[in-house]
C-alpha cells in the first residue's frame, strides 16, 4: 500500500483527526448579566410592559439567552427592602454587568459593589444623588439613563392644573422608601405654592398602604392626584386609578398604563424607549467600554395622553390647549 493511499485510509477512520482539532471554532463567550428589577416576574413580563423591549434590545445588538447571554434575574415584589441581599447575590454570581431601574435599585447595586458595571434604564438626578460626577462622565461604575423626573413633575402639575378648577387642592402620592421622589416631592410643593397651588403629600409603601392614602386625601379634601414616577407605584397603576375615579379624582399618572387603566391624563418619559436603550450601554460595556466614561443620557422623547372617557365621567371639557398637545386620546 503506497504512503497516499495508506494517508486516505486514515484519514476516513478518524486517526488524523486530534491535529485537526487546531482548526474548530473557539467557543463562544456567554455573558452573565444581572437582572435587579423592584417588581415581580409577573409584573416584568405582563402585556407591554417596558422589560420586553430591553430583551429585544439586546437580541437586536446579537445576544441571545442560551447561546452568547445568561440572565439571572432577581424580584424584589414591590419590596425594596429585599434590593440589597438580592445585588448582593448577583455580586456572589460574579455577573458580568448589572441592569437596575430606578434610584433604590442602583443605590442597592452600589453599596453590593464598587467594581461590576451597573447600567440603570431610569433613574433620578444620579449628579444630586452622589450616583456621578457629572452626566457627561460619571466616573466610577454606575450608568444608564436619567429621568429628570422633578422637571417632568413640574410639567404634569402645568398639565393637570390647566383642566382644574382654580384654588383646588392637589394631593401628591410617593412612596418614601423612594429618596429621590421624595426630594422631589418636597420641591414639587414649594413649586406649586409659588403658582397658588396646594399641594398636599402622602405616602404609600404597600399595596394595602394605597387605599389608606387616598382615603386621607380624600378627608383633606383634596380634588386631584399626581402620582409620584416610582416603580412600586407606576406597577400599582390599575388600583390607583380605580381608587382615583370612585372617588372623583381628577389623576396625572407618569405611565400610560396608568391613562389606560381610566386615570385622567399621563405625561411622561417612553419607557420602553428607554429600556431599549439601555441595552446599548450592556452592549457597550461588554465589548470593553467602563461605564464611568460613558455619558448618562438624558430623555428626547416624552409622551401625553387622555382619557376622554374619564373626563366625561368626571365633567371634566379638555381645553383645546391641552388636546392639540396631546399625542393620543383614548376612551
Amino acid at each position: 500500500m503506497n504512503i497516499r493511499r495508506r494517508f486516505v485510509i486514515a484519514l476516513a477512520a478518524g486517526t488524523l483527526t486530534a491535529p485537526l482539532a487546531g482548526f474548530a471554532q473557539p467557543p463562544t463567550k456567554v455573558w452573565r448579566i444581572g437582572l435587579l428589577w423592584s417588581i415581580s416576574r409577573e409584573q416584568a413580563f405582563r402585556k407591554n410592559h417596558a422589560t420586553s423591549r430591553f430583551l429585544q434590545g439586546l437580541r437586536d445588538l446579537g445576544y441571545v439567552e442560551g447561546r452568547n447571554i445568561a440572565i439571572e434575574w432577581r424580584f424584589a415584589d414591590d419590596d425594596n427592602e429585599r434590593l440589597p441581599a438580592l445585588a448582593a447575590e448577583l455580586v456572589k454570581l460574579k455577573v458580568d454587568v448589572i441592569v437596575t431601574v430606578g434610584t433604590p435599585g442602583v443605590r442597592a447595586a452600589r453599596e453590593a459593589t464598587s467594581t461590576i458595571p451597573i447600567v440603570t434604564a431610569s433613574f433620578a438626578d444620579p449628579v444630586a444623588s452622589g450616583f456621578a460626577a457629572s452626566l457627561a462622565r460619571p466616573g466610577g461604575n454606575i450608568t444608564g439613563l436619567s429621568n429628570m423626573s422633578e422637571d417632568t413633575d413640574v410639567k404634569r402639575l402645568d398639565l393637570l392644573s390647566g383642566v382644574l378648577r382654580k384654588n383646588i387642592r392637589i394631593a401628591y402620592l410617593m412612596n418614601p422608601e423612594n429618596a429621590a421622589v421624595a426630594k422631589i416631592a418636597r420641591d414639587i410643593k414649594v413649586v406649586a405654592g409659588k403658582v397658588g397651588k396646594d399641594l398636599l403629600i402622602f405616602d404609600a409603601r404597600t399595596p394595602d398602604e394605597i387605599p389608606k392614602a387616598v382615603a386621607a386625601m380624600i378627608k383633606q379634601r383634596a380634588g386631584a392626584l399626581i402620582i409620584g414616577d416610582d416603580n412600586f407605584l407606576n406597577d400599582q397603576a390599575g388600583q390607583i386609578a380605580e381608587l382615583a375615579m370612585r372617588h372623583k379624582l381628577p389623576s396625572m399618572f407618569p405611565v400610560r398604563w396608568g391613562v389606560e387603566a381610566g386615570g385622567l391624563m399621563y405625561f411622561g418619559l417612553s419607557y420602553a424607549d428607554m429600556y431599549r436603550r439601555a441595552a446599548t450601554y450592556v452592549d457597550k460595556i461588554l465589548k470593553g467600554a467602563k461605564p464611568g466614561d460613558l455619558p448618562i443620557e438624558q430623555p428626547t422623547k416624552f409622551e401625553f395622553m387622555l382619557n376622554a372617557k374619564t373626563a366625561k365621567t368626571l365633567g371634566i371639557t379638555f381645553p383645546d390647549a391641552i388636546m392639540l398637545r396631546a399625542d393620543k386620546v383614548i376612551g
